[in-house]
Formats: C-alpha cells, structure tokens, sequence
C-alpha cells in the first residue's frame, strides 16, 4: 500500500505546477483524499480535499487557485496549483482516509514546491 505524490519544482511567481498522487495496493476511489502542506518553519496544514463523492473543500489561502480532482481510472487524485506565490513555498503531500473517518490512513512522501523569483 503506497501513495506517490509528484510533480513538484521550481516555478516562479504567477506561475502553476500539477501535483499527483497515485495510490498503488489499493482502489483511491473509495477513499477520501487530502492534499496538505508544511512551508519551513510552520506546522503542517490542510490544502484541498475530495471525497469518494467528488466533493470538495479548499483551505482559504489557495481557494480560487487550487483545484483538486481525481482520476478514477489512473488511481490517482490532482492538485492543478495556478496563480502560485512565495507563500506557497512548502513541501506538499497527500493522504487517503476511508469515507466517513477523521484519520488519514496512508500518506505520501512529499514532493517540494518552491516558488521564487
């Protein structure tokens, strides 16, 4: 059982990064996925989420910038980051719970975003 979150890098400000996390051992389908963050310095912090059901919530700071969706059939689940800025700086990582729990089961190693000029 494993998550595998990618595509993080180097962008400057303004610009965008797609970030995926692809389950492998188990269906991600059934499972409510997260995306959180930890920028240095700072605790760890919830991102964007969908649920089995394809609804979806947004912390404050990405809302409008962020969107996470999923792919079903690549057993997998998306964060589209646009509109990226210095304080979106952080090592970003995801986690799937089962539907209708608190307690994320499985997490990904993360992948580092760094948005500088």
């Amino acid at each position: 059982v494993q998550l595998q979150a990618s595509g993080g890098g180097l962008v400057q400000p303004g610009g965008s990064l797609r970030l995926s996390c692809e389950a492998s051992g188990f269906t991600l389908k059934y499972y409510a996925v997260g995306w959180f963050r930890r920028a240095p310095g700072k605790e760890r912090e919830f991102v964007a989420g969908i649920d089995k059901w394809w609804s979806t919530s947004y912390a404050d700071a990405v809302k409008d910038r962020f969107t996470i969706s999923r792919d079903n059939a690549q057993n997998t689940v998306y964060l589209q980051m646009n509109s990226l800025n210095v304080e979106d700086t952080a090592v970003y990582y995801c986690a799937a719970k089962r539907a209708g729990t608190t307690n994320y089961l499985y997490w990904g190693h993360g992948t580092q975003v760094t948005v500088s000029s």
